[in-house]
């Protein structure tokens, strides 16, 4: 299968994944990320193991929903570290291409050194706006993103565009959290008597007060299907699941914090003070009778 890169370097045990801006592929000046609303260190990179975790059951869901064939091109938006990556590549074969797609350099670079030895499909990563990835969809079979699409301030728009570009068939998978849904049930429950969840509460309430602050669509995907449908995208389906709560889902909310205090602090979602102390709290926290406190719709269509 084509495809508009140049070749990736051999080795004796594959392909070894190169990192290169979108500009130098397609013969355009590198261009200005998009801003991001968390952490892109190794820190984050651990967020993001743990996270992949804990959508490993809906990830091959997606996968599965999404027919991969040995053979595909799939192109893949926000790949950060490639936790999702892997496993996209455990699916395809020596003819088999994945393309990455991020703004982050750094996480580009932890996902060519994490994935280099991972099956025999041609593997790149692309730097760059995931807003302006049009031109690199438009071979694909597949095109997937995971806890992406809420990082735009108007996803939406990206969706329409791409639906003029990608080719007739291609198949389109996205997996996307949410955050506020569940608050309801976490405030029955404190009403009720529980009062050590007010913590995981407030989490929620802050993520979602943040990324409103920013700009962003945290719920886009609750609207995901219905906008894929207004596109003229075909067989349409969603799903929703809850993630649950257990050791690594607290980490991955203590870790969340380390990333996003100054941010929070500047916007006054929070004060220091008060997620140091939701932190103690979170961290002493029992783990065997946490409701959910995140969900995710997982989305698929075709074009």
């Amino acid at each position: 299968m084509t495809t508009p890169f140049s070749a990736v370097r051999e080795q004796s045990g594959g392909p070894l994944p190169t990192v290169r801006r979108r500009g130098m592929l397609l013969g355009m000046n590198p261009m200005k990320p998009m801003a991001y609303a968390l952490g892109t260190t190794a820190s984050a990179a651990r967020r993001l193991e743990i996270q992949d975790c804990q959508f490993a059951t809906v990830s091959e869901r997606l996968l599965d929903a999404l027919n991969v064939q040995p053979a595909d091109h799939v192109v893949e938006l926000g790949c950060g570290a490639g936790s999702f990556t892997r496993r996209i590549l455990r699916r395809l074969g020596p003819n088999g291409v994945v393309v990455g797609v991020d703004y982050s350099q750094g996480l580009l670079d932890q996902a060519s050194k994490n994935l280099a030895a991972v099956g025999p499909a041609r593997l790149e990563f692309v730097l760059s706006d995931i807003r302006d990835v049009g031109p690199l969809a438009a071979g694909a079979d597949v095109l997937v993103g995971r806890t992406v699409l809420h990082h735009l301030n108007v996803p939406e728009t990206l969706l329409g565009n791409l639906r003029q570009v990608l080719k007739a068939g291609a198949r389109l998978g996205f997996i996307e959290p949410e955050f506020r849904a569940l608050i309801a049930r976490l405030a029955a429950f404190e009403a009720q008597g529980r009062a050590e969840l007010a913590p995981l509460r407030r989490w929620a309430e802050g993520i979602s007060r943040y990324y409103q602050a920013c700009g962003l669509a945290p719920g886009i995907g609750a609207t995901l299907g219905r906008s894929l449908e207004a596109a003229g995208y075909r067989r349409v389906h969603s799903e929703w699941f809850e993630c649950p709560m257990d050791a690594s889902a607290i980490e991955n909310i203590l870790l969340y914090y380390d990333e996003i205090r100054e941010k929070y602090a500047n916007l006054g979602t929070m004060t220091l003070d008060e997620i140091d102390r939701d932190q103690l709290l979170l961290a002493s926290l029992p783990t065997d009778d946490l409701p959910a406190v995140w969900g995710m719709y997982c989305v698929t269509c075709e074009v």
